[in-house]
């Protein structure tokens, strides 16, 4: 089974009635439950009976920051996560703040220090960190339909140099941790230097596009993730799951093209 719930996202339940304010009903599959961001855990996927499909913003924001954050390249209590979503994240319900005069030409944020795909964002990369994580993270409503932009700042560590001073590092060390962890990834694309990524170039795709860009003048990183909510945010990587769960190639039927322009 391939859960495209939140139930099995957190292996705390008391973390989970916290966040969603509901009774977990079956909390005795939450330690068999592998969270199925397959970039992460892919060989555990294959062995599973039960995935948890990642959320779209959770998904966006952990491959924007984890190998910087697995490699230590990064102060994680410094780690904001600001994000843009298109009204489709919020599903097909009849809500008022979706209604079209509420969302053309306006722009907002939502769920502020309290939505909740902020505690998945901080269990999965404080596993990355080998430690527990506080983020700080705001969700956005754009006026489009569908498309995740998460734009992520956090102090670099610096190194210490053999005359005995400290620097950042360097473009060519960041660019190489990422592709460590993404140059063999058929549905990741780590963007050349100063390409920073659009919504538009990954529509109807499962792809993630990532981008960074270092600011000496503050010592801090700015990485960028987009995705399709609708597809690799959510039904696209249950696909993906699926296609290791059952032994099949990881991109069976998902190599769309993007829709752009």
């Amino acid at each position: 089974m391939v859960d495209l719930s939140a139930d099995y996202r957190l292996k705390d339940v008391t973390i989970y009635e916290k966040w969603y304010k509901i009774e977990h009903k079956s909390p005795q599959f939450l330690k068999e439950a592998v969270y199925g961001l397959c970039e992460v855990n892919r060989e555990k996927v294959k062995q599973a009976r039960l995935v948890a499909n990642p959320g779209c913003y959770t998904t966006c924001s952990i491959l924007t920051a984890y190998p910087l954050i697995k490699e230590g390249l990064i102060d994680t209590e410094t780690l904001i996560v600001d994000a843009k979503s298109g009204t489709s994240g919020a599903g097909r319900g009849a809500k008022l703040p979706n209604l079209f005069c509420e969302v053309n030409e306006n722009m907002k944020a939502y769920g502020v220090a309290v939505h909740r795909h902020t505690p998945e964002i901080e269990e999965q990369l404080g596993y990355a960190a080998g430690k527990e994580m506080t983020i700080s993270f705001t969700p956005h409503l754009v006026p489009m339909n569908r498309g995740i932009l998460a734009t992520e700042y956090a102090s670099l560590k610096k190194k210490r140099q053999p005359d005995g001073s400290f620097s950042l590092p360097s473009y060519e060390e960041i660019k190489a941790v990422y592709d460590k962890y993404y140059d063999k990834e058929y549905f990741v694309r780590v963007l050349d230097q100063g390409v920073y990524p659009e919504t538009k170039w990954v529509e109807g795709s499962n792809y993630v596009d990532i981008g960074f860009q270092i600011d000496e003048r503050t010592g801090r990183i700015i990485m960028m993730g987009a995705i399709d909510n609708l597809v690799k945010g959510a039904a696209g990587q249950a696909v993906q799951n699926m296609n290791l769960m059952f032994g099949m190639e990881e991109t069976e039927g998902l190599k769309l093209v993007p829709v752009f322009p």
